[in-house]
């Protein structure tokens, strides 16, 4: 269940999700690794094999799931479809795994930032979230596990959560982690 809940994150970050048809988009250049990982985690938990496509002059890679079977699961789960906008929440039975739902979305809609304060670098965590019902269920599963953090707001009524600092970084890695390489190797210079 907790891959599932990492899973659930992933979607309600770069996913997509109507009736007829799964996509989760990627960096095709920054995000080879974690494409892999996240291939594996679909065969895994629905034992299907995702299609791969690369958008033609874009960096841009599309995991394609169109088993209906996976998507009536999904909706069963209580996940909701596309759009997400005003809409997206996390589905009530995966809450008790809420860290692995941050871990999914923060891998695919976070990054981890080098910051200059006064002449010094600090690592910075940033993840964006649009207008939903979501944004309450981060910051309340953020605010859980004690976490220092802002919320900004961004414009068109999304936010921006920030953790700034070392500590905070350490405590992230610590009890979130990362599964996407692009965000491991950017903390570990931190953590060194």
């Amino acid at each position: 269940m907790k891959k599932f809940a990492e899973f659930i994150g992933i979607m309600l970050g770069d996913g997509y999700f109507v009736d007829d048809r799964i996509k989760i988009s990627f960096n095709s250049k920054d995000d080879l690794d974690y494409i892999e990982y996240v291939k594996d985690l679909i065969n895994n938990i629905f034992d299907v094999n995702p299609i791969l496509k690369f958008r033609k002059n874009e960096n841009t890679a599309d995991l394609f799931v169109f088993k209906r079977n996976v998507i009536k699961i999904l909706k069963e789960k209580g996940l909701l479809k596309s759009p997400k906008w005003n809409n997206a929440i996390i589905p009530k039975s995966f809450l008790k795994y809420d860290l692995h739902v941050l871990r999914g979305y923060f891998d695919t809609d976070g990054c981890v930032v080098m910051a200059m304060n006064n002449g010094t670098f600090y690592p910075r965590l940033e993840m964006k979230i649009c207008p939903s019902p979501m944004q309450k269920q981060f910051i309340a599963i953020i605010s859980k596990y004690k976490f220092r953090f802002g919320v900004y707001d961004i414009g068109k009524g999304k936010v921006r959560i920030q953790l700034n600092g070392k500590e905070q970084l350490k405590k992230w890695f610590n009890l979130v982690g990362f599964s996407n390489s692009k965000h491991m190797i950017k903390a570990k210079k931190f953590l060194k």
